[in-house]
C-alpha cells in the first residue's frame, strides 16, 4: 500500500515519462552531488572519533590498545562488507531511503555509546552499528549516484564525492578533540549522533534517486535515459555478481591494492596517529589537527587525482600514488616528536595528498572492466579496503602493547605500499566494458 501510494504521489509531481524538462541553467546532477557531498560530510563525522577515543577509553576503562582496536577493526570491516549489499538496496529500493536508514542507524549507534560499560558494548555499537550504517554510506553510495547522474566529468566528481568524508574529518576533527580534552568523550559522541541526524532531512527532501525522476537525461547524456525497473534480491545479486568478478583476475589485483590503500590510511593513520604522536609528548588537540590538515590537502589531492584520472592512465597513476605513500611512511618514525617541525608539516601534507587519491582510477578500472556492474563491484573492492583497515587498526594495537611503539607497524605499512604499486602495473586493459553477468 505504501508503495503505491507513493507512486501515486511521484505520478502527480513528475513529467510524463519520456517527456524531459525543459534543460535548467545548472543540471539538476550538480546539485545531488552537492546533497551526496553533505551527506558524506555528516556520516564521515564518526570516523574522526575512533584514533581519538583510544586514549580516553584507555584510561576510563582499563582496556588495552588491542581490545579497543578490535572495536575500532569490527566498525571498518563493516564498513567495507556491507556497502556492496548497500549498492544493490539502492538498486532495490532507492538511494534516498537507504541512506536515510543508515544515518540514523550511525546516530543511534555513537549515541548508545554514552551508556556503555563494558567493551563488548563498544564492539556492538560503535562496530556493529554504525559500521552496519557507514557502509551504506561508503563509496558505493558516491559511485551509485555518480553513474546514475552523470555521463561525463565522472572521474572528477567521483574525486569530489570521495573528499567529502576528508571534508567531514575536516570540520569534525578539531572540534571533537576540544570536547574530548575539555569535557569528555561522552559529548563527542553525542555530537557524532547528532550530526548524523540532521543530514537525515536533506537526503529526504533533496536526493532523488535518478534523472528520470525529474524528467532529465544524466548530466553529458545526449538523449533521455528511462530509470531503470528495481531489481529484486539485492542480497543474491550481489553475491552473484562477487563470484563472478572473482574468477577474473583484474578483481584480485584491484581489491588487494585498495587493501593496502585502507591499511595505509584508515586503518594506520587515521586510527593510530594521534595516539602515536601522544606517545611522543604531542598534545591531542595537536596532532587532531594535524589530522585534520590531512582533510584539507585530501579534497585537493583527491579532486585532482580525478582531473588526472580523465586525463591519464588509471594504473600508473595507481602506481605513483603507492609509491610515493610507502615512502613517506618509511620516514615517519622519525618525524613524530613533542612539537610540530616542518618535515612533519611536509609530510602531512604530501599523505593529504595522497589520502585517497587512489579512488578515482580504482573506480575508473572497475567501470572499464566490468561496465553496469561496477558500483557492485567497487563496493567488494571497498570491502578489501576495509578488511585490510580493519587488520591494521587491530594489529596496530596489538604491536603498540607487545613492543611499546609503533615503529614496526610504519615500515610494515611502507612495504606493503610497495607491493601494491608493482600490483597496480600489472593489471591488463580492457577496452570494451562487460558487464559480469550478461
Amino acid at each position: 500500500m505504501t508503495q503505491t501510494t507513493d507512486a501515486a504521489a511521484d505520478a502527480v509531481h513528475q513529467p510524463e515519462p519520456g517527456r524531459p524538462r525543459r534543460r535548467a541553467r545548472v543540471h539538476r546532477a550538480w546539485w545531488v552531488a552537492a546533497v551526496t557531498f553533505v551527506t558524506i560530510i555528516g556520516a564521515a563525522a564518526f570516523r574522526s572519533l575512533p584514533g581519538i577515543l583510544i586514549d580516553p577509553l584507555h584510561q576510563d576503562f582499563g582496556w588495552s590498545r588491542g581490545t579497543i582496536g578490535a572495536a575500532v577493526s569490527v566498525n571498518l570491516a563493516l564498513y567495507g562488507l556491507t556497502a556492496p549489499f548497500a549498492a544493490a538496496l539502492m538498486d532495490r529500493f532507492g538511494i534516498r531511503r537507504v541512506v536515510a536508514v543508515a544515518l540514523v542507524v550511525i546516530a543511534v549507534g555513537s549515541g548508545l555509546t554514552v551508556w556503555m560499560e563494558s567493551a563488548w558494548q563498544l564492539i556492538l555499537c560503535w562496530g556493529l552499528l554504525v559500521g552496519l550504517g557507514s557502509g551504506s554510506m561508503a563509496l558505493a553510495f558516491a559511485a551509485t549516484v555518480t553513474n546514475r547522474w552523470f555521463t561525463e566529468r565522472r572521474g572528477l566528481v567521483t574525486g569530489v564525492l570521495t573528499a567529502a568524508s576528508a571534508s567531514g574529518q575536516l570540520i569534525f576533527l578539531p572540534l571533537l578533540s576540544w570536547i574530548v580534552e575539555t569535557y569528555d568523550w561522552r559529548p563527542a559522541a553525542v555530537t557524532v549522533a547528532l550530526a548524523a541526524l540532521a543530514v537525515v532531512p536533506f537526503v529526504w527532501l533533496l536526493l532523488h534517486d535518478h534523472p528520470a525522476d525529474v524528467g532529465l537525461e544524466p548530466y553529458g547524456a545526449t538523449e533521455f535515459v528511462a530509470k531503470p525497473a528495481p531489481v529484486p534480491g539485492a542480497a543474491r545479486r550481489a553475491l552473484r555478481v562477487l563470484f563472478s568478478a572473482a574468477r577474473t583476475g583484474p578483481f584480485w589485483l584491484l581489491a588487494g591494492t585498495f587493501a593496502i590503500c585502507g591499511a595505509s590510511t584508515n586503518g594506520l593513520i587515521q586510527t593510530h596517529f594521534i595516539p602515536a604522536a601522544h606517545d611522543h609528548h604531542m598534545p591531542l588537540t595537536t596532532a587532531a589537527s594535524l589530522l585534520a590538515v590531512i582533510g584539507v590537502f585530501d579534497v585537493v589531492g583527491t579532486i585532482a587525482s580525478g582531473w588526472f584520472t580523465d586525463r591519464f592512465e588509471p594504473r600508473r597513476l595507481l602506481a605513483v600514488y603507492y609509491a610515493l605513500r610507502g615512502v613517506s611512511l618509511l620516514f615517519l618514525p622519525l618525524l613524530l616528536a613533542p612539537s610540530v617541525h616542518p618535515p612533519m608539516i611536509f609530510f602531512i601534507v604530501f599523505y593529504g595528498l595522497d589520502w585517497v587519491a587512489t579512488v578515482p582510477p580504482t573506480l575508473a578500472l572497475c567501470r572499464e572492466q566490468y561496465g553496469d556492474d561496477s558500483a557492485i563491484v567497487f563496493g567488494w573492492v571497498l570491502a578489501s579496503h576495509q578488511v585490510g583497515a580493519a587488520l591494521v587498526a587491530f594489529l596496530g594495537g596489538v604491536a603498540r602493547d607487545r613492543f611499546g611503539s609503533y615503529d614496526v607497524v610504519w615500515v610494515a605499512s611502507g612495504a606493503l605500499c610497495a607491493a601494491a604499486a608493482l600490483m597496480a602495473l600489472v593489471i591488463r586493459r580492457r577496452p570494451e566494458p562487460v558487464s559480469v553477468l550478461s
